[in-house]
């Protein structure tokens, strides 16, 4: 009985993570502030499929796409104990193929490529409910599940492919950062409601092609409806809504301010062993400018300890 447990208890840590997304402020990534036991270590393995009226780089001032993208995505989770609460962090390196057509102005333009994108780390601090878990402790708050709050700071580094003397690129080719802070609350015993506010800060890309590229804040609000069937297998229904991000090039600020949001559900279950697999699908809702796109993702998560 004491093994069952402890194999249920790996695979829920297993569906914790997964590929978060290209699309900066349309990520949707539910169950990112539920803990771990401190020592946890995962090996994430994904796929993302989009088409639609979206790009790598969602900023840049490129009308009436359609966009064909797969992106395969490596991560690796490490869960520790930072002055005493329960922490994480993540590392992904994604690699991007597909084709995207689209307008400047009245110019049609087209583009096939492939490369890897930019490597993003984000770390996870759980300040309120969770103090650094042992596997009995995480066991107790599955258990008895208790308000939680959460800082999340994501990094996005300028280490992709890019070509100065092209529009549309792997890589943005600068620095990025998502502040965010949120809270997971049990409204009964097999629901939780997860809820983030947060905002992207963006660096300046002085190579683009027009010249140099500046982007305003980026705000972005998420949540998540989760239900937990048993151990190790869950779903979510998932929204959010983002504005900003009007950007200026070359000294001319750009008529591309964001209001847009999205809908999505997440599944993960399961597999023999120490492994599990989690699916997502997402759908625009509401747009003003970009993100209306289809995303289908596939990851497949493994405990290494």
């Amino acid at each position: 009985m004491a093994r069952a447990r402890l194999h249920c208890l790996l695979l829920l840590i297993i569906l914790m993570a997964g590929p978060q997304g290209s699309g900066l402020a349309q990520e949707l990534s539910p169950r990112l502030y539920w803990p771990a036991p401190v020592g946890t270590r995962l090996l994430v393995l994904g796929y993302q499929y989009s088409d639609g009226d979206v790009l790598l780089d969602p900023s840049i001032p490129v009308y009436g796409v359609d966009s064909k993208i797969g992106t395969a995505l490596a991560g690796y989770v490490q869960t520790f104990g930072l002055w005493g609460r329960t922490t994480n962090v993540l590392f992904e390196l994604p690699y991007s193929q597909g084709s995207t057509q689209g307008l400047i102005g009245d110019e049609s333009l087209r583009r096939d490529f492939a490369g890897f994108g930019d490597v993003a780390v984000s770390m996870t601090l759980n300040v309120l409910g969770a103090p650094a878990l042992t596997r009995e402790d995480f066991q107790a708050l599955r258990a008895d599940p208790h308000p939680i709050v959460g800082l999340n700071l994501k990094l996005v580094l300028p280490t992709g492919y890019y070509e100065d003397n092209r529009l549309i690129n792997v890589s943005a080719n600068r620095w990025a950062a998502r502040f965010q802070v949120g809270t997971i609350l049990p409204l009964r015993p097999r629901w939780l409601f997860e809820f983030a506010a947060g905002a992207w800060l963006f660096g300046d890309n002085s190579d683009f092609i027009a010249g140099r590229r500046e982007q305003d804040p980026l705000y972005a609000l998420e949540a998540h409806l989760i239900h937990r069937f048993k151990p190790g297998f869950w779903a979510a229904v998932d929204a959010n809504y983002f504005t900003g991000g009007v950007q200026t090039v070359d000294g001319i600020e750009q008529a591309n301010l964001q209001s847009n949001s999205r809908i999505g559900a997440t599944l993960a279950f399961p597999l023999p062993g120490r492994s599990a697999v989690k699916l997502a699908y997402s759908a625009g809702t509401r747009t003003r400018f970009g993100s209306d796109f289809n995303q289908i993702t596939v990851a497949y998560q493994r405990l290494l300890q």
